[in-house]
């Protein structure tokens, strides 16, 4: 049943492909793949392989990628991803030796790959499950780790319907889970080969903090400020709520990262924002660098830019930095298919504002349990959040430590791991 339902989705991701740029990207990626394999596999070499869905999931391996390298630099890595927004990100990322898709899990497809491959060890990162690879790998001997892995009750694997599918979880030599329910689920399936070692995602929040950009432009427009707020990977609908807020009290300064960039999505964020000064990153790099090139100005004159009042970010790769000059962030997904990335945000202690879509985050969960973390549904929530966030003081400041707290006694899972393996 399993292959059938493989095949009908492929037809269904070729037919995508001839309307969908993303699916197009995916579709041409996986059948890519076997090329880039032929070209950059070397036979004498031995290959750890980490397989992440997407950008989330492979910031959640990354910890085990980077502390391979230290401890095995024999080992060569091969990092493979299902979904354009991780492989378009990352595709240079330098810490792997090989990058790719990873082809559909045909029979065929899992037989072609692994022989080219033959990997010494291979890790799949949270909710990864692919069974003609992890069959194959299993019949091979080839030990598979499960990291930052987390179940839940209402999954195939628990139920009467799902036994048969349910078997390719005892393909994993072991599963390093994130909570006490996901050991105790797997258990009640008759595998105890768990541990709970919590989320790599920890480690690296905070190796990004540790690493982060100075960004002076950023730092220019936020000025003496005490009241910023920065929205990351924000959707259309996060946007709506908070850009109403904002647009009624002017004197905060707002930072908004979203989660798409294209031309169509920044334009409709410049229309919600009435009456506001707005300028995009983009544009005030144009402007500095022009300046700076002006031979007869004896200064670079930035005053442009700190008058603005919204700076919106439309380009990749600066979000874990802006969070660090926010009073209150928002990670925006969760009014739709699920939050974004909270530890993100919490590492620089700064309390985190999320939709109502976060019941698969353990760590929204235990934010939201301590008071690092607020769930908003609606206008009105978001405004009584924020007014008491400004009217009482001591609230914000314990909000604050408290995210901040929590990122840094989670750290430790990546540690814990490669002991362990």
């Amino acid at each position: 049943m399993y292959n059938i339902i493989i095949y009908i989705y492929l037809l269904g991701v070729a037919i995508a492909s001839l309307f969908n740029e993303k699916v197009r990207k995916m579709w041409r990626g996986e059948r890519d793949a076997f090329r880039v394999l032929r070209e950059k596999v070397d036979p004498n070499a031995h290959y750890a392989w980490v397989h992440a869905a997407s950008l989330g999931e492979f910031e959640q391996g990354r910890p085990i990628i980077e502390q391979l390298k230290k401890e095995r630099p024999e080992l060569k890595i091969l990092l493979t991803f299902f979904s354009p927004s991780g492989y378009e990100v990352r595709k240079n990322y330098e810490g792997a030796d090989i990058i790719c898709y990873l082809p559909l899990d045909t029979i065929t497809n899992a037989r072609r790959f692994l022989r080219i491959i033959r990997p010494e060890i291979a890790f799949f990162i949270k909710y990864e499950f692919w069974y003609n690879y992890l069959h194959i790998l299993k019949h091979r001997n080839v030990p598979v780790y499960s990291v930052s892995s987390i179940f839940r009750e209402n999954q195939i694997f628990f139920r009467w319907y799902g036994r048969q599918y349910g078997k390719v979880l005892k393909c994993f030599t072991y599963f390093f889970v994130q909570n006490e329910t996901s050991k105790r689920l797997l258990a009640s399936i008759g595998l105890n080969n768990a541990t709970i070692t919590g989320d790599t995602r920890f480690d690296r929040v905070l190796q990004i903090k540790e690493a982060a950009k100075q960004l002076p432009l950023v730092e220019e427009f936020v000025g003496n400020s005490e009241k910023v707020f920065v929205a990351g990977s924000s959707w259309q609908p996060d946007e709506e709520i908070f850009l109403k807020y904002f647009n009624e009290h002017k004197d905060w300064k707002l930072i908004i990262a979203p989660h798409v960039i294209g031309e169509d999505h920044l334009q409709q964020i410049e229309k919600l924002l009435e009456g506001r000064k707005v300028i995009r990153y983009t544009e005030a790099e144009k402007t500095l660098n022009a300046q700076l090139l002006d031979k007869s100005s004896d200064k670079v004159e930035r005053s442009t830019l700190n008058s603005c009042d919204v700076l919106i970010i439309n380009c990749f790769g600066l979000l874990s930095s802006i969070y660090h000059y926010g009073q209150v962030a928002y990670v925006g997904g969760g009014f739709g298919v699920g939050i974004h990335n909270v530890p993100e945000a919490a590492v620089w202690s700064v309390p985190v504002i999320i939709g109502p879509n976060n019941k698969k985050f353990q760590e929204a969960q235990d934010l939201l349990e301590i008071g690092g973390c607020f769930e908003i549904r609606n206008y009105e929530d978001f405004e009584q959040l924020m007014n008491r966030f400004q009217n009482d003081p001591k609230f914000l400041q314990d909000a604050s430590a408290k995210a901040g707290n929590y990122v840094t006694e989670k750290a430790g899972a990546t540690e814990q791991i490669l002991k362990a393996i």
